[in-house]
């Protein structure tokens, strides 16, 4: 039997990024004929056409499965939504807005062999100064307080081997301290420089307020969680 990687996505207001963004996965999966593959697009309360267009995928790509959260919950609750109903050997996220790359994963389940979890780093990032600038602080700061050893904790871009999504704990800001819990866990990982594009269409849902200095303020959280995490195994003979 092949091994699955599981693709979750989430999506909120990028109704024209979905069906160009299921192509280009599609495209790489065609070209990896040892992988079987799903994937799962969370709609994360969109109020535009996203919700119609992953059903309109789903019924033209079986392997296609929507996710529809109630309301708008954010990116880490769509994330975790999609990552917790994941059923492949393999977990590789993206965000919605095609400024990262499917043509990464060939590399990124290479490293899977070897390694527990897998960060991208946007090595060529294509983004406003205002993002770069509000998203190098954070990760200074970040290091400097966590010491997690990633370079971009903000990047959509990552793998997991499917053990390491079952105790992730749901929280809004997750998605940006993922390398934390997986350390805390005593998971293995790697960096992997990926691409990223600059966006061609939709509207970011970041900013200075959303992105740094929240970034910012969770770090405070995810600093007392981490000193009273338990990572504990059972003996199941």
């Amino acid at each position: 039997m092949k091994p699955v990687a599981s693709i979750v996505v989430p999506f909120y207001n990028e109704e024209d990024n979905v069906v160009p963004l299921i192509e280009k996965i599609e495209a790489v999966f065609k070209e990896m004929p040892d992988y079987d593959y799903e994937c799962l697009l969370v709609n994360d309360g969109s109020t535009d056409e996203t919700a119609a267009r992953i059903d309109a995928a789903a019924l033209r790509n079986s392997a296609v499965r929507p996710v529809h959260m109630v309301q708008n919950f954010g990116q880490s609750a769509a994330l975790h939504a999609g990552m917790c109903r994941a059923t492949g050997d393999y977990i590789l996220t993206l965000d919605g807005d095609l400024q990262n790359d499917p043509a990464d994963f060939p590399r990124f389940l290479e490293l899977l062999q070897d390694y527990d979890c897998v960060c991208g780093y946007r090595a060529n990032r294509n983004d406003h100064w205002i993002r770069l600038v509000s998203s190098r602080i954070a990760n200074v700061v970040r290091n400097a307080i966590l010491h997690d050893g990633i370079r971009d904790s903000g990047c959509g871009s990552k793998g997991f081997r499917r053990a390491c999504v079952q105790n992730l704990v749901s929280f809004n800001g997750l998605h940006r301290f993922l390398a934390v819990f997986m350390r805390a866990q005593g998971y293995t990982i790697a960096e992997c420089p990926v691409t990223h594009h600059a966006r061609h269409a939709g509207t970011s849902k970041y900013g200075v307020n959303n992105r740094l200095w929240r970034g910012l303020y969770d770090l405070i959280g995810v600093a007392w969680l981490r000193r009273r995490h338990v990572c504990y195994r059972v003996d199941e003979q």
